[in-house]
């Protein structure tokens, strides 16, 4: 094989078929990095384009999982932004910071503040990227599923500038094998402790319990996981869309018998993909009220 043809080759597996190549970008880059200490981890979006003259000017930032101790982009976020982009979806992978005292102050509000401000910057820049900036949606597996399910239940809890006013709602929603509940029965304790730590309260399981927090302001919501996860509990995906149902808020639920839990956007124990009929609901608009 000669080196232009294993180039372009290389190329096309790196990026997929119709995706450009990524831009990255500091999160905070005309902000001082809240709640920061010296020698902490940058938080950053990675942009993945659709094709040229391919897009439907809709948009999602996609949080992966890792317990709030890490986040697992080669196999959740990564190939989730690739995917969307194929579609004709706009993909922000957000690098938001993992919770930890050493590396900055107030660590339970730093994820959610991270995420704010992604939303944030993309209404802002959404005429850069060619999106409407009323077609954003977020994406969350796992931990990462908890901070988006907080960011849709927290609408009024914000500790970022926002000196325009710029709405921190988005459209909808995403979870996948999402960590919803912090209650003793249901929560992944790995999540939970990272987050807020072993001296958890009453009132901060409550608060971050986000089945518990919905309102008739919550996005609409796509959900998805496995009835055998043992990992985090299906309950957690039930609940919330029963609190969603209770509040009026359109919620779609694709379940599989078989996935276990980190199967990512390919459930190898199951026919249809969640992701394929996840895209048809945010390109058909499946999500409006």
């Amino acid at each position: 094989m000669n080196n232009m043809k294993f180039i372009g080759l290389a190329l096309l597996c790196l990026f997929g078929v119709g995706v450009s190549a990524q831009e990255v970008i500091p999160l905070y880059s005309d902000y001082k990095i809240p709640f920061a200490k010296d020698g902490a981890e940058v938080p950053r979006l990675t942009v993945f384009r659709p094709a040229k003259d391919f897009s439907r000017g809709t948009a999602v930032i996609v949080c992966s999982g890792g317990s709030y101790g890490g986040r697992a982009n080669s196999v959740e976020g990564g190939p989730a932004c690739r995917k969307l982009a194929e579609a004709g979806i706009t993909a922000f992978l957000l690098d938001y910071r993992v919770p930890r005292s050493e590396w900055m102050e107030r660590k339970e509000v730093v994820p959610l503040t991270d995420a704010q401000r992604a939303i944030q910057y993309v209404r802002e820049n959404a005429k850069v990227y060619g999106i409407d900036a009323g077609r954003l949606g977020i994406m969350g597996f796992s931990a990462g599923g908890h901070l988006v399910s907080t960011v849709g239940t927290h609408l009024s809890s914000t500790l970022l500038d926002n000196p325009k006013g710029t709405s921190l709602r988005p459209d909808f929603m995403v979870l996948v094998y999402p960590v919803i509940s912090f209650s003793d029965s249901l929560t992944h304790e790995g999540s939970r402790m990272n987050l807020v730590g072993p001296e958890i309260t009453a009132d901060e399981i409550a608060l971050y319990s986000n089945e518990l927090q919905v309102t008739g302001q919550t996005p609409p919501t796509y959900l998805t996981s496995g009835m055998d996860d043992r990992i985090v509990d299906v309950r957690n995906s039930l609940y919330f869309a029963a609190a969603l149902k209770q509040h009026q808020v359109p919620v779609e639920l694709f379940l599989y018998e078989k996935g276990d839990h980190g199967y990512g956007v390919f459930n190898l124990k199951a026919k249809l993909q969640w992701i394929d009929d996840c895209i048809d609901w945010i390109t058909k608009d499946r999500w409006k009220r």
